[in-house]
Order: structure tokens, then C-alpha cells, then sequence
């Protein structure tokens, strides 16, 4: 890193740091302010899964002098675990001693404190409390997708995202597909014309399913739901939400616009015992958008069955074919003449790209990543689905925003109870079409 580099990025985390708590531009606000005193970029990671740890390596190999200063888990052996595999593999950049290791609901904040970027990496029904708090301190975050579960959640996560924006801070949103060479390239070629208008599409999650937690004797309620976080929706907010707001996002990307409306249908058909919790294993869905344009959502945790993940969209002058896991990206004319076809090999994973871009900006001192809002309204976008198949209701979008229903706990506690419990036979109630209410 060079003198002037070097100092810029210096300036630009004390200012932000200054921007957070409101402070002056003098010398004894400089001098009070919380920064790095060397080139080193502090990081800590807030959520120690296994999504956390990957996203902790990822920022640690970028080309960045980051160093790993923090961690928070609400369970100290998925801390440990992740400690021990990021120590191991980046030795020199872990420094991680045991009194800024947090354990609990609480310790994020103490884990907050001591970095210049956070990487917000638990189940996203923590999302919004985390982000609020992060931007607070006036940090520069990495958040996973989905970045809230409820209309609540993501009213806060919008109200977060503009503070950030005026304190100019860095906020990565994980929804990789716009850091991969296929759908960027493809991306641009449609955005400058080559298909026309797009007029429809088609966009696909089908898979087996994925990890369930038995329960253990030992565990309250609350232990037992975040283990098992994937199958509760003030945790996870349903697969249609947690997974695969990523096709949804691609087609909000390929209509650069959000849908006003959302309907169809879901049920809990293969996927139906205890284990399973409260959420569906089958959503299909049509997003409705302000010029007419009808785009179909399908997604689905059926074993046996074929899996697709991909997406596909008719414009007015042709066609196009996406996928994450093969890089394809393909465009037709009207004919089906392909007029361009995306090399599927040599491109780089865009969980790394992501964080080289963000990291880069950060180490040069710029401001260009204000990826909040849009996130959030994708994240909607899937949560509106899940709205409209529980309820059998079409969802509007000005109307599903101003919802006041909080599926968050009223206490954080090993012995408080979710919203949701299990009956005797410790089945979870099932939303039903035409009875349950969401909004």
C-alpha cells in the first residue's frame, strides 16, 4: 500500500467513525476517535456457522491487510470450531484473544466495537437488530442474504441503510450473483438492448432440501429453534426467503424494478414432521410488476425429484438462460440464434469477487458500496411470496410494507419462549391458505 493509499484509507475510517457519533472535524475529535492507528483493517465476525467462517475466509484472503480482531456466536462450540479453522489457515491474521470472543445474544455489540468492519453472518432473523447496531457505531458491513425475515425487519434495515448512506458507509449485501462473470456479462449485453423489454421469465430453486438438527434432551425451546434455525421463520423466514431470494433478486436485477404485487400457492407436502418446523417445502408464486411484466417463482425441497437452479426471461426481441453452478450465460435473438454465449470456465467465485471489490474500496478510502436498500427490497420480494402462499392472498407491495407483525421474540433467553411452540405431540402450527393472516 503507498503513502497516499494509505492515508486515505486511514481518513476515511476515522471520518466515518466521526460521521457515527455525531462529533466535529477538529483535531480533538480526530484525536477522540475510535480508528486503526496503522494500515490494518479490523474485522469481526459476527455469526460463526459455517456461512460465517466462509465469509471470514473470504474477506481474509483478499489482497487487504485485514486482521481478524473479534468473533460472536450465540454458541461457544460453533465459536470455537470457527476459530480453530480460520486460525489455522491464516495464522498471521487471526488475533483473536479469548476476551474478544462473545458468547451470547448480547456480545455483538462488544465484537462491533472493536473493528472497522463487521461481517454480519447469523441467521437473518438477527439480521436488522445487528445492522441497526453496526451502523450506529458507524462501521462498514458485510451482511449475508436475507437481510431481515418480516415487514418489520426490513422497515429497519431500510431506516438503517440511509443513516449509512449518510455517513458514508460501506455496506456489501450477500446476493453473489451480481459478482459473477456470467450474469454480469450477460447483464450488460440485455441492459444495452440485445433482447429488448423484458416481458417475462422463469426463475427456479429446486432442490432436496437441505440439514436438520435433531433435537437434544437438554435444550429449551429456544436452544432447540436457533440449532435449528433453517425451519423457523423468525430465524430463517422460510426457504422461498432464505435461499432462494437469490433467483428472485436476478429477477428484480433483469427488470431493474420491484414487483407491486404477488400471488400463488405453497404447502408443506414431503417435508412434514416435527423436525421440520413451521415452513413450507414448496412455494410457486407469480411477481407481478408496475409495466405489466409477469416473472414465475418456483422453489421447492423435494427429494427424488430433478433439481433446478437457474433463470430464464423473454424480452421483446429474444431470449436468455442463466445458472449460478455452470456460469452459463446465454442470449437468443427471436430466431434462437444465439448472439452471445459466456465462457463457462476460468471465472472466479463470486463469494471471493464480492469481497475484493468491497475490501478494495475500503483500503483505497471510497464510498461505493450502498447495496442496503436493495437488498432489503429483494429480501422482500421473497418474504411478499411467503406472504401470499401462506395466506392464498395476493400481497401488494405498499401494503405488505407497513405491516406490524414482528416474528421476533419479545425476550432473548435460554429459558424464554419464541412466538412459535410445539403442541404435546411437538408438532409446530402449519399456516393454512384462506385462515392465516400475515399482514
Amino acid at each position: 500500500m503507498n503513502k497516499e493509499t494509505y492515508t486515505q484509507r486511514r481518513e476515511f475510517i476515522k471520518a466515518s467513525a466521526l460521521l457515527a457519533g455525531g462529533m466535529m472535524f477538529n483535531q480533538m475529535a480526530f484525536a477522540g476517535a475510535h480508528s486503526s492507528v496503522d494500515d490494518v483493517i479490523k474485522i469481526a465476525l459476527i455469526g460463526c456457522g459455517n456461512r460465517g467462517t466462509g465469509a471470514a475466509f473470504q474477506a481474509l484472503n483478499t489482497k487487504e491487510n485485514l486482521k481478524l480482531v473479534a468473533m460472536c456466536d450465540a454458541f461457544e462450540d460453533r465459536l470455537n470450531d470457527s476459530y480453530s479453522k480460520l486460525a489455522e489457515r491464516y495464522k498471521d491474521k487471526v488475533d483473536v484473544p479469548v476476551e474478544h470472543r462473545f458468547i451470547g445474544f448480547d456480545g455483538y455489540k462488544k465484537a462491533i466495537a472493536l473493528a472497522d468492519v463487521v461481517l454480519l453472518v447469523t441467521p437473518p432473523g438477527f439480521r436488522p437488530l445487528h445492522f441497526e447496531e453496526a451502523v450506529r457505531q458507524g462501521k462498514h458491513v458485510f451482511m449475508e442474504k436475507p437481510v431481515a425475515v418480516d415487514s418489520v425487519g426490513i422497515r429497519k434495515v431500510l431506516a438503517a441503510a440511509e443513516i449509512a448512506k449518510q455517513k458514508k458507509l460501506n455496506v456489501l449485501v450477500g446476493l453473489q450473483r451480481r459478482y459473477q462473470a456470467n450474469y454480469r456479462e450477460t447483464m450488460k449485453r440485455i441492459q444495452d438492448g440485445a433482447i429488448g423489454d423484458i416481458v417475462g421469465g422463469q426463475v427456479y430453486w429446486n432442490s432436496g432440501g437441505v440439514w436438520v438438527k435433531k433435537r437434544e434432551p437438554s435444550q429449551t425451546e429456544m436452544e432447540y429453534q436457533m440449532r435449528n434455525w433453517y425451519y423457523f421463520n423468525w430465524l430463517c423466514g422460510d426457504h422461498i426467503v432464505e435461499q432462494h431470494v437469490h433467483n428472485i433478486d436476478v429477477a428484480n436485477w433483469m427488470k431493474n424494478d420491484y414487483p407491486v404485487s404477488v400471488q400463488g400457492t405453497g404447502s408443506r407436502a414431503w417435508r412434514t414432521g416435527p423436525d421440520y418446523g413451521e415452513i413450507y417445502d414448496n412455494h410457486a408464486v407469480e411477481l407481478t410488476y408496475a409495466d405489466g411484466a409477469v416473472i414465475y417463482s418456483q422453489c421447492r425441497h423435494f427429494e427424488g425429484t430433478s433439481n433446478r437452479v437457474d433463470e430464464t426471461f423473454q424480452g421483446t426481441k429474444g431470449r436468455t438462460y442463466l445458472a449460478a453452478n455452470s456460469n452459463n450465460g446465454i442470449l437468443w435473438d427471436q430466431k434462437g440464434n444465439q448472439i452471445y454465449t459466456h465462457p463457462t470456465k476460468g471465472n472466479e467465485n463470486p463469494y471471493q469477487t464480492e469481497h475484493h471489490e468491497f475490501f478494495d474500496a475500503i483500503g483505497k478510502g471510497e464510498f461505493k458500496f450502498q447495496e442496503a436498500e436493495r437488498g432489503a427490497k429483494s429480501c422482500f420480494t421473497a418474504i411478499m411470496g411467503r406472504y401470499a402462499t401462506y395466506s392464498g392472498k395476493i400481497i401488494k407491495w405498499d401494503e405488505a410494507l407497513k405491516a406490524d407483525n414482528s416474528l421476533f421474540p419479545e425476550e432473548l433467553s435460554w429459558t424464554a419462549n419464541p412466538k412459535i411452540m410445539p403442541d404435546e405431540n411437538g408438532l409446530y402450527p402449519i399456516p393454512t391458505p384462506g385462515k392465516t393472516k400475515v399482514i
